[in-house]
Order: structure tokens, then sequence, then C-alpha cells
């Protein structure tokens, strides 16, 4: 359930106002749509590696063992940074959803579900669990239903009676609005609408049966991906004019998918769909949080420790309840509010979190075609591989490279054309900033620590020290030759076996064509 609907909430439900606002209906399809197809294939990427390996911190700890522990370093805590923005971004969000019933006090409503999402999280990952089946089965409903009332909407069902189908492609400015500024800036706020999606691979340290399910997983996400997002964007698009009053502005963003509802007369239908809103909210809130806190307790258990002993205890459930506060503390952003106005803040916090996903994206690219170069370098039969998504062969991991690095030079294209905007260019940029201090900084501790420890060499050692190895940028890039990929390879268990065996089961009895049915819904 966290893959067909977890991580979708105010990206898509929200963010797509100010998409449309921004770039236009065409702009905002064209975007969404290369932004799904790219995080698509760094899904199948990642599901290789995480069906190999289901270690805490996952990606994360590819690119440090299979590209360089300095840029893991820096990607790690680039990623936690994210998962933390992410939870204030969702709580600003919140208060944005509330201003359709009230605009009283809104930094209450983010303290009152601030308690809630960490209450959750400390209680028992069972409870997050819980939380997230429930809310992504209201989500699927809710868009399942919002894709028949939009199609119904265009065809005549609404207020006027009138047939719109492409109407809203027409009207002045439409359908690129903004020109190519307009169109480069739409694909952050798709690369905020798809976040989390590559946090799957986070959950594979605590999934049942890895071997079976991570593969599962990563199949759902290309329905997610055309159902959920492409077909939705496709309806907003139709349905709404870019020009709707309230749609983006300073001080607020409406949900398209409110808009529709209300399009097609239904009022109190609206209203239940603003409170749907509302839940994705607390549920991509919920998520960022549980993720933030995994990938902070990864790097104080990583070799060599990378952040802060403290964050990697945990209580007698399990729960690593330091890193969990620590992560959730960052959230005080979202009481700035009152100074810069919810939808200026919650623009910029966009802004920073879908870049720091892209930055995610390409990393995975990175540790995908180190781990498949070690892989074949090595003689490791492709065979042996638990999960191999043999299209993307080899063309796969270059093309999310290449992509995702043109995606972040070009998006922020109108933060310095025409005018020069200081604020916005910073939170288009300032993650790159923050991965090349942590990859300084890691480097420049690493450096340090080996010359004040020498290690012991013979005085008539003729061997030549390696230029490359010496390198501050390159010094510590993985020997492919020498990574041991036996090291955390998953092995399946008893229960395992026995989940298996129950699914065969299902799949033969009276009821098997009941599992089949609801495994192809699925």
């Amino acid at each position: 359930m966290i893959a067909i609907a977890g991580t979708i909430g105010t990206g898509l439900f929200l963010g797509t106002g100010r998409s449309l606002a921004q770039g236009g209906p065409a702009s905002m399809l064209i975007c969404y749509t290369i932004v799904g197809f790219i995080v698509y294939v760094t899904l199948l990427l990642l599901g290789e590696m995480a069906t190999q390996y289901p270690v805490a911190g996952s990606f994360n700890a590819y690119a440090t063992r299979f590209f360089s522990p300095a840029y893991g370093f820096a990607l790690s805590w680039n990623y936690w940074f994210n998962d933390a923005v992410s939870v204030a971004s969702d709580l600003t969000a919140a208060q944005l959803v509330m201003q359709y019933w009230t605009t009283w006090n809104p930094w209450v409503v983010s303290l009152i579900l601030w308690l809630f999402i960490v209450s959750v999280n400390a209680a028992h990952v069972g409870a997050y669990g819980e939380l997230e089946y429930w809310i992504s089965s209201i989500k699927v409903i809710t868009i399942i239903v919002f894709i028949i009332t939009g199609i119904l909407v265009n065809a005549g069902v609404n207020t006027d009676h009138k047939f719109i189908g492409f109407d809203n492609w027409r009207i002045p400015g439409a359908p690129f609005v903004g020109g190519f500024g307009g169109f480069a800036r739409v694909f952050v706020t798709a690369s905020f609408a798809f976040g989390g999606t590559e946090s799957l691979g986070i959950t594979a340290g605590e999934t049942k049966n890895p071997s079976r399910n991570m593969p599962r997983v990563v199949k759902f996400v290309f329905w997610r991906i055309l159902i959920f997002y492409v077909l939705s964007i496709l309806i907003i698009g139709l349905n709404v004019p870019y020009s709707y009053p309230d749609l983006s502005n300073r001080s607020t963003t409406t949900s398209p998918f409110t808009i529709v509802f209300k399009e097609a007369g239904f009022t109190v239908t609206a209203s239940s769909m603003n409170a749907v809103v509302l839940t994705s909210v607390i549920s991509a809130g919920n998520h960022a949080l549980f993720a933030g806190t995994r990938v902070l307790y990864g790097l104080a258990e990583a070799t060599p420790r990378q952040a802060p002993r403290i964050f990697a205890k945990t209580t007698a459930r399990g729960i690593p309840l330091p890193a969990l506060l620590m992560t959730s503390s960052v959230s005080v952003i979202c009481f700035g509010t009152s100074y810069v106005g919810s939808g200026v803040l919650w623009g910029w916090l966009q802004n920073i979190v879908g870049v720091s996903n892209q930055i995610a994206w390409l990393s995975i690219g990175l540790a995908s075609w180190r781990f498949r170069k070690a892989w074949i370098r090595q003689n490791r039969p492709l065979e042996e591989l638990k999960f191999r998504a043999g299209w993307t062969w080899p063309w796969g991991p270059p093309f999310v490279i290449i992509s995702v690095a043109l995606l972040v030079i070009f998006q922020g294209w109108s933060s310095f054309v025409p005018h020069f905007h200081p604020l916005d260019f910073l939170s288009y940029y300032i993650e790159i900033m923050v991965m090349v201090i942590m990859f300084v900084t890691w480097r420049t501790l690493s450096l340090y620590k080996s010359r004040s420890n020498p290690p012991m060499r013979p005085l008539l050692d003729s061997v030549k020290v390696d230029e490359h190895s010496s390198s501050f940028w390159t010094g510590d890039v993985a020997d492919l030759d020498n990574i041991d990929l036996m090291q955390d390879e998953y092995h399946d268990v008893e229960a395992d076996k026995v989940d298996d065996d129950e699914r065969m089961l299902q799949q033969r009895g009276i009821t098997r064509w009941l599992w089949n049915l609801y495994y192809w819904l699925v």
C-alpha cells in the first residue's frame, strides 16, 4: 500500500495547483510525464539493489558502498534534511488546506498534527504501517472517484451545463504559461510530487519477505504513475483554468481536486475532498518522518559512524526515539508562515524538497551504475540477482544520471531570467551547496584522521602510492574489483518460505479466482 499510494500527498493533491498556475496545462502534463518515467526507471534500478541487499539506509548505503563514502555521507545528510523539511512542508500545507474552512490561527493546526504524527511514530512501527494502510486506501478510492467525476465534468455535467473539452487549453496564455521559465519551474514541483517514492527502498530493511515483496512493490509503481499522476493531471488541466482565483498565490493554494468537485456542483463533496487532502497531508508528513528517522538512525549505525551515537539508541520496541525527535524538531520552520505567508513558505520548501528528491534519484543512478559494473567485473552471473529489470540494461543508470542532472540545472531558470530573485534561486540550488559542504567536510576529516594515524609500511617498500587514490575529490571512490558483493546479501529464511507457501495455496484453492482478481486489481 505504501508503493501504491503511501507517498501520494501534498505534491499531487495540492502542488498541482501551483504547477498549473506557473506553467499551464500542457507544461504540467509534459513535465509530470517525463519525471514519472525517470522515477519509474530509477525505482527499477533501486529495486535490484534493495532486493539483493535490504539494509537500513537503503540507497544512501548503496551510494556509500558502491560509489564513495564521502558522497554517501553527503547524500545521507542531504536526504535526512529532505525528509525533515518535508515534514515542515506538509505541516505548512495543512495550514493551506484548512483555509478552505477557516483562517483562524493556522499555526495551531500544524502544532496539533505535529503532536499526532510524532506520537504515531513513537508508538510502534506497526502503528505507522496501519495508519499508512488505511489512509492509502482512502486516497486510492478518492483518486478513482475524482477521475470519474473529472471526466463527467468535462463532458458537461457541471454547474454551467457546458461541454468543456480543451477550452482551458485555449484561453489567453495557455497551454504554456510563462514561456520556458514557466515550463522549467514545473519540473521541481513534479519532483516534489513524486518524492518519497525512492524511500520504498528504506522500508526494505523492515519489509516481510523482501525477495518477493520488493519486486512487486517496484512493479506497482508504473501503474501508480500512469493512473494516479498522469491521468489525474490531464483531467485537472482540462477542467481547471490556470487563472482560477486563488489557485496559487502568496498566501494560499487551492487543491484542483477540490475545485473539480466544486465545479460539478457537489459543495458537500468538495468539502469532503478537502478533508481527504488533509488526511493525505498527514500521511505524507507521517511517511517523511518515518523515513527521516530511519536515515538518521542508519547514519548513527554506519561503520564508520556518520552521526552521533545517541541517534542509534532505540526503545524496547525498536523505535529510534532520539532520531525521531531530532527529525521532527526541524518542523519549527512551518511556524514562520505568519511572517512570509503560507503560500510563499510552502513554495520555497517545495523547491528545496523537490531538488533533494532529484539528487536522491541521481544518486540511485550512480550507485546502480557502479553496482552493475562491480557485479560484471567480478564475474557473478546475472542469474544470481534476485530481481533484474532486463530492459534497463545497460542504458538505465546513465539515462537517470544525465536526465536528472539536466533537470537540476535548468529548472531554476525563472529565478535568474529575466530578473534575479535571490530567495527563489536559493531554494532551487541550496541543496547542491549542502551536498558539496558535507562532501568536503567528510573528506577533510577522513584525510586528517589518516594522516594523524598513518599505516605501518616496510622501510624498503618499493610500491608506489597511487596518485589517483590520494586525490581529494576521487580518493575514496570504491574499488569495484574488491567490493564484497556477498556482504549483507539477503538469504530467504523459514518465515519467507512459509509466506510463499501460503500465497501458492491461496492461488490454488477454491478461492483462487478471488485472490487472482485481488492481485490484478492491486
